[in-house]
């Protein structure tokens, strides 16, 4: 790309930053790039990295479509001129952490000096903490806001910016879009103060991560099958992440006396230089702990992602094969083991509920049913369960809840997914497990034998550009105009459409109102158990297609040719919709 086609609104921004008040190295990069790569100085500058619903998140670098300490600085002045007009006459106090990524102790400090300068008390961690932690620390201080520098699993290249309100939970509506209304008024760096107020910004560490800590010790269940079974085998990997902050302390404190971290994935470093991903929802991540596990004959492997909000499972089949949970997997046997021991202990009084994702199984539904407590069905998003625990605080109890991407929550004193929650939790089953003479896989195989043997996938259809973009638009607009009477031979039997918010059966034609928010997502269900779940993507030309599929466990003998069936039957579902 020449310099003479660069978008006009490339230059513009490019000539804003080397007229203006920007330091010399950031200028020099950027006549470097004029120089040498045009086309990389066209994506930096051509727009202004976009302050979505859920923060910033982006490729690091120079320019205004990059994460770096000028775009940070300005999201971070919209964000306090926010809460500044929505808690008037209050101290006003903030709380900020970051994960192991480049750069991200550096955006947390010019966060918190922004937000110092801005009159807040700011709660600095002295060191990198896990999301989960930073929620409990809005909390704990009784801060109107928090900012959480992180990607979450993105790729090296990545850093993020999240926003919390004064819950702990992520922010939702009117929040999220008024919080982006004020960043968007912040065009100039003389509309931000950068410094000034550093005597406001307070260090805080391990008194919080003590509280933090004593809190997921009240989750425990069978203290008992934890003493008796405290040298169970535990593999963890935090992935160079924050997790290997809390997560072994965690497991130490409740009494785990054979965990085994990996060595070469358990120091920080933001270039995670042993995994192409840092993401454990994908195999290549997990390698490394697998590998140890079967070396030492482990008993449960699991991984945190870099911010140690997302966990992976890895379990070990009666064949001595090692076999990754899927997210639905993982958050069932926890919701199965929750309730099941909440209703033995007497402690259901019938105020309890669960909150799943409307993409995920409807498997931790059922249990929740079964066992007589309440559960609700909120949009794709933590900050959606947040929203819901809110809204109930004070009236019922929230026991635990999730989403299929491998995020889950036990208990409300944090807003947002939690790996150290999560990960004490799955220990203390393995121990539970043990205690009966069962691993963690047989808890599984009696969940499926007793509910059902429940199987998820996942299509991600991407088209290019402004014509894929339309064609995207278009496959809804047909969903919605010419629903499928059947999926697989199997009768439709209900159509859930969150954009019009109706629920419908297609027997009776009744029509009953779903109470969500608006979103652009279609349901299919139909008369075999099966639910077909699409939603487009709302940043880029991509649509999502979520099956979930149901069949019946007779044996653990029979899992893998169950397994391999209900594969087969999600491989002829996306055949009869003609997507493969």
């Amino acid at each position: 790309m020449a310099q003479n086609t660069l978008d006009a609104s490339t230059l513009a921004n490019v000539k804003t930053w080397l007229e203006g008040a920007y330091d010399d190295e950031t200028k020099a990069a950027i006549r470097k790039m004029q120089a040498e790569n045009p086309e990389e100085l066209n994506e930096s500058f051509y727009r202004s990295l976009e302050f979505g619903t859920g923060g910033l998140r982006g490729i690091m670098g120079v320019g205004t479509n990059r994460m770096n300490k000028y775009t940070v600085g300005m999201a971070t002045q919209g964000l306090a001129n926010y809460v500044k007009n929505c808690f008037p006459g209050e101290e006003l106090k903030a709380a900020i952490s970051h994960d192991s990524r480049n750069h991200s102790r550096e955006f947390a400090e010019i966060t918190a000096n922004v937000l110092a300068a801005n009159g807040f008390t700011v709660y600095l961690f002295d060191d990198m903490r896990p999301t989960p932690e930073l929620s409990y620390a809005v909390r704990y201080f009784h801060c109107q806001t928090g900012v959480m520098l992180t990607a979450s699993h993105n790729p090296k290249e990545y850093n993020g910016y999240k926003a919390y309100w004064n819950d702990g939970c992520q922010l939702v509506p009117p929040h999220d879009t008024n919080v982006i209304d004020e960043v968007l008024k912040i065009t100039e760096l003389k509309d931000v103060k950068w410094s000034g107020g550093e005597d406001r910004i307070i260090t805080i560490g391990s008194e919080v991560d003590d509280a933090f800590m004593k809190e997921i010790e009240k989750n425990v269940l069978h203290p008992e099958c934890i003493k008796a079974n405290h040298d169970i085998k535990i593999v963890y990997t935090p992935l160079h992440g924050t997790g290997i902050k809390l997560i072994p302390a965690m497991l130490e404190r409740l009494g785990f006396t054979n965990v085994n971290v990996v060595k070469a994935q358990a120091v920080p470093d933001g270039n995670f230089p042993t995994t192409p991903s840092p993401n454990p929802e994908e195999h290549a991540a997990m390698k490394m702990a697998v590998d140890l596990a079967k070396e030492i004959d482990a008993d449960i492997v699991f991984a945190s992602d870099p911010d140690a909000d997302r966990v992976g499972v890895a379990v070990k089949k009666p064949n001595g094969e090692w076999m990754l949970l899927n997210g639905n997997q993982t958050m069932s046997v926890i919701i199965y083991y929750l309730l099941k021991e909440w209703k033995e202990k007497g402690k259901l009084s019938g105020k309890e509920f669960i909150i799943k994702t409307i993409v995920t199984s409807e498997l931790p539904a059922d249990i929740a049913k079964k066992q007589g407590v309440k559960v609700f069905d909120v949009l794709t998003g933590f900050k959606w369960i947040g929203a819901k625990i809110r809204e109930l605080e004070g009236k019922e109890t929230f026991i635990g809840g999730g989403e299929e991407s491998y995020g889950y929550m036990i208990g409300d004193f944090v807003r947002d997914k939690d790996a150290v929650g999560a990960c004490s939790m799955i220990a203390e089953i393995a121990a539970w497990a043990k205690s009966q003479g069962k691993t963690f896989f047989d808890v599984l195989v009696d969940l499926y034998k007793e509910y059902g043997f429940y199987k998820e996938g996942l299509l991600s259809v991407v088209r290019k550009g402004k014509s894929g973009a339309e064609e995207i638009q278009q496959m809804m607009k047909d969903y919605r105009e010419n629903p499928p009477k059947d999926i697989n031979g199997s009768p439709v039997v209900c159509i859930k459409d969150y954009k019009l918010l109706e629920s419908k059966d297609m027997a009776s034609g009744k029509i009953d109102k779903i109470d969500l928010p608006a979103s652009n997502v279609l349901q299919f269900f139909t008369a075999d158990g099966n639910k077909i779940t699409v939603r487009p993507s709302g940043t880029e030309p991509k649509i999502k297609f979520y099956f979930g599929v149901k069949g019946e466990l007779c044996c653990k003998e029979n899992f893998d040719k169950t397994n391999d069936a209900l594969d087969n039957k999600i491989d002829d579902i996306k055949k009869s919709m003609g997507l493969i």
